[in-house]
């Protein structure tokens, strides 16, 4: 056993204190996604499917996930370095790959068999189905669909009582008109499970080692089997190519959707937002369509988002308004704050209280005072800029002379004219006036106007030039 697998016990109703060890089986290639990536690892909402997978599992408290690999083994144990991996060089079906995870199952654990491609499984129904495995039962989810192609049927005796699952190529014509089927998620004793998957055989019409064959085993021994069923089908949803995928992060996307509508957001098209990551929202939040909101985002109060706006690891203030088309990235946005449209906030922007950004507008690591303003065309970087400060249209801060970085530093009730340049490392103290077109490369003091421009000429009679 490995220091890993140290810990993990759990309280199951009628079993006291038990380890759960999870099992889940990713060694797919995934022909049909054309990818050069292990299925696996192609993404939901901008995570793996096994990383949602595992997400499902932490709330258990369970041993350290055993993870089942085959192509592109490496490159899944990079992704989760806190799994235990298992190789499967030869996929010969969900039988076989248990069977190469055999020793590495802690004997006196109970088994949660999870598939790495199914990655929308929730937490709940994993609890039922280890529920359903309590005082030394085998716990199995089923669900009844009205198309049932392509699943093992549950079969039952006259009883009730699951006797056998029968996949869908080997299922007689009544057994195919069953309605129940397997979505291969189970759980059961670990000694049971070992002792099972090592009598299996591949005589069957896929020439493969079934997992399902175990149950008929369990009834054989005496062993119960317990059914739970998840909340709604695409819990049990697997991706096979890219348009399931797709499916599948649509249908992912407006859970999180009615999650946020349940807490009071405003959308205006539910099935038109993308969360990838963490989204927080607090009351009287409105969001138009086509926003994409990646890692950790966090909405106060009171917030509105026009319209395909991108936001990334930011937090918006109370009250503050992102306009259309913005792009905001690892940004603090205080309070009454306007944003846009079309601007884009880089990483290390700091808005305070009041401030505005208006179109067409980029910062970089520049902190904006309350009350100040950039509003057109400007960009401005490795900036700090005062109160109530007025940016004019064109304005760009020089912050890079091809080599390093450096500071421009504007401080309070600063009047910035059009389609100025300020080359770094400059300052422009407060009360201070620079003339529209100048280029700065001074410190300008205290109440004083800077100007560089050159004296306009004018030529009478200019006759302008004739194509020939």
């Amino acid at each position: 056993m490995t220091d890993s697998q140290a810990t993990g016990s759990a309280s199951i109703k009628g079993s006291g204190s038990i380890r759960i060890q999870p099992l889940i089986l990713a060694a797919g290639k995934g022909t049909r996604m054309k990818s050069d990536l292990p299925k696996v690892l192609l993404q939901i909402a901008g995570k793996p499917m096994l990383g949602h997978v595992l997400d499902a599992t932490k709330e258990l408290n369970t041993l350290a996930p055993i993870v089942v690999t085959g192509f592109g083994s490496d490159q899944v144990q990079q992704s989760f370095p806190d799994c235990i991996f298992v190789d499967q060089t030869e996929q010969l079906g969900t039988g076989h790959a248990v069977q190469m995870a055999a020793d590495a199952i802690p004997a006196d654990s109970l088994v949660l068999i999870l598939y790495g491609d199914v990655p929308l499984i929730q937490t709940e129904t994993l609890q039922a189905v280890l529920e359903a495995a309590s005082d030394g039962k085998l716990g199995l989810l089923t669900a009844h669909l009205q198309d049932a192609t392509g699943y093992g049927r549950i079969v039952r005796n006259g009883e009730g009582a699951v006797t056998s699952i029968v996949e869908h190529k080997d299922a007689s014509a009544e057994q195919l008109a069953i309605k129940e089927i397997n979505t291969g998620i189970l759980a059961a004793d670990a000694k049971n499970l070992v002792k099972w998957v090592s009598a299996l055989n591949n005589n069957n019409a896929q020439g493969e080692y079934y997992l399902t064959d175990i149950i008929a085993m369990a009834v054989a021994d005496g062993v119960a089997i317990q059914t739970a069923h998840p909340a709604n089908q695409t819990e049990i949803e697997g991706a096979n190519d890219r348009a399931q995928l797709a499916e599948l992060e649509r249908a992912y996307q407006l859970q999180l959707a009615k999650e946020l509508m349940q807490g009071g957001t405003a959308l205006a098209d539910p099935n038109r937002i993308d969360i990838r990551g963490k989204l927080t929202a607090g009351k009287n939040v409105s969001i138009d369509v086509n926003c994409i909101f990646e890692g950790d985002v966090a909405l106060s109060d009171n917030v509105t988002i026009e319209a395909n706006c991108l936001i990334r690891n930011s937090n918006i203030g109370n009250g503050s308004h992102i306009k259309a088309f913005s792009h905001i990235e690892k940004t603090d946005i205080g309070q009454g704050v306007d944003v846009g449209p079309y601007a884009r906030l880089r990483e290390g922007t700091e808005l305070a209280d009041n401030s505005k950004i208006g179109n067409f507008v980029e910062t970089k690591k520049t902190k904006l005072g309350k009350g100040s303003k950039i509003n057109h065309l400007s960009y401005a970087g490795d900036t700090e800029i005062g109160e109530n400060t007025n940016i004019g249209a064109g304005t760009i801060t020089c912050n890079y002379d091809g080599a390093n970085k450096h500071k421009t530093k504007i401080g309070d009730n600063v009047f910035v004219g059009s389609n100025s340049a300020l080359v770094a490392p400059v300052e422009l103290k407060d009360d201070s006036t620079v003339g529209a077109g100048s280029t700065i490369t001074k410190d300008v003091e205290e109440n004083t106007l800077a100007l560089t421009r050159s004296k306009q000429s004018q030529i009478d009679g200019w006759k302008r030039p004739t194509k020939k």
